[in-house]
């Protein structure tokens, strides 16, 4: 037969149905009935006193409550996830789940990509990505960018228009003076360069020579090289054909030899620098090099402003911020009386801090179509300013 609830075995009916209260034994606290403290209340009662959700809900949390503060520390610890979902799924609570977090276990020599490649938590806030560093140069790299910059001045023009000269081919800066003979400016010129003792290349006009012959046997006498320069200054002569190219130059040629018999004439310049491939051949076939230039100071053209001082300056200002070793400097006498006089300010410059010459000849002529021979070494020709 069970037995009696506790509350019925301390008290004792009394008239009227009440109980009356029996005294407990020594050393144990008094009991009133229903209303126990609830430490010492049995956990199925507290249950039994939630009838709606939220009572049930309320009741499972203190019993959870009671039953965590009587484990151990570790066993709560441990077990604290359970009993949360108990009283979730007591209470009718539902909770997203989340994804676990993987977590790699660290190796013991991890390399860089091994790190850059490690699982991210799901709930990590969002980094930048760090840009990546620049790699660092190798001992090698300073000479390579050398090489590079050599390489860049390797590609530079070498050779003018037509595969004419644009150098000298050597540290000889040569001095060239075009369209002449001129009757007044060319002596002019000629007794400056005898002042200092310069040798210069005169691009003799056909038509000049024949009008003043003895200006060519002075230019000739004073040891000056000849330079054919075509009959009547045609700037348009590299179109034409080879034939009629011919025929001007060999004209120009008797012309000056007329003047001086015998006088050779290793140069050719086109008007205005227009070399063709054509132009150049015929000139190679006559025994002539093609010569362009790697300075023009822009003699000849003369600004509508612009003072005869003002012009000597700019002159000479050009030629010496132009001129190096190597360089083919051009010029005009042929009625330029300012050219003559910026070279009375140049020549003392250009004597005493250049070797001043004639260019160096092919007098083969090699046709601009020709590749050069193989075993044929082209001169070092600084490229153009």
């Amino acid at each position: 037969m069970p037995s009696a609830p506790r509350a019925a075995r301390h008290s004792r009916p009394v008239r009227g149905g009440r109980h009356a209260a029996v005294r407990p034994p020594a050393g144990r606290p008094p009991t009133t009935g229903s209303h126990r403290a609830p430490g010492t209340l049995p956990i199925e009662n507290w249950l039994l006193m939630g009838r709606t959700r939220q009572g049930a809900l309320l009741a499972s949390l203190v019993a959870i409550g009671v039953l965590l503060l009587a484990m151990p520390a570790e066993q709560r610890r441990d077990s604290f996830d359970a009993v949360n979902a108990a009283a979730q799924a007591v209470a009718g609570v539902q909770t997203e789940k989340k994804t676990p977090r993987p977590v790699a276990p660290p190796p013991a020599e991890e390399s860089s990509d091994e790190k850059d490649s490690a699982p991210v938590e799901e709930d990590a806030p969002e980094k930048a990505e760090p840009k990546p560093s620049a790699p660092a140069k190798s001992p090698a790299a300073p000479k390579q960018e050398a090489t590079e910059a050599a390489g860049q001045k390797k590609e530079e023009p070498t050779a003018g228009p037509g595969r004419s000269l644009r150098t000298t081919g050597s540290e000889v800066v040569a001095l060239t003076f075009d369209d002449g003979p001129d009757p007044v400016q060319t002596p002019r010129i000629l007794a400056l360069l005898d002042k200092y003792q310069v040798k210069a290349t005169f691009c003799l006009v056909g038509v000049q020579v024949q009008r003043h012959p003895g200006i060519v046997r002075e230019i000739a006498a004073a040891g000056h090289t000849l330079c054919n320069h075509t009959w009547d200054h045609s700037l348009t002569i590299g179109k034409d054909k080879p034939a009629q190219i011919k025929a001007d130059l060999d004209r120009t040629n008797a012309a000056i030899q007329a003047a001086v018999p015998g006088a050779p004439i290793p140069f050719f310049r086109a008007p205005g620098g227009n070399f063709t491939d054509r132009l150049v051949d015929v000139a190679g076939t006559g025994g002539m090099t093609s010569i362009y230039w790697e300075v023009d100071p822009r003699d000849w053209e003369h600004p509508e402003k612009e003072t005869e001082a003002q012009h000597v300056a700019r002159v000479v200002g050009s030629v010496r911020e132009q001129v190096r070793p190597g360089a083919i400097v051009l010029s005009h006498d042929f009625n330029q009386p300012a050219t003559i006089a910026a070279y009375e300010k140049l020549l003392p410059y250009l004597s005493e801090n250049f070797k001043l010459g004639i260019p160096e000849t092919d007098p083969a002529g090699p046709p601009a179509s020709a590749p050069p021979p193989p075993s044929a070494e082209a001169p070092a020709i600084p490229a153009d300013s």
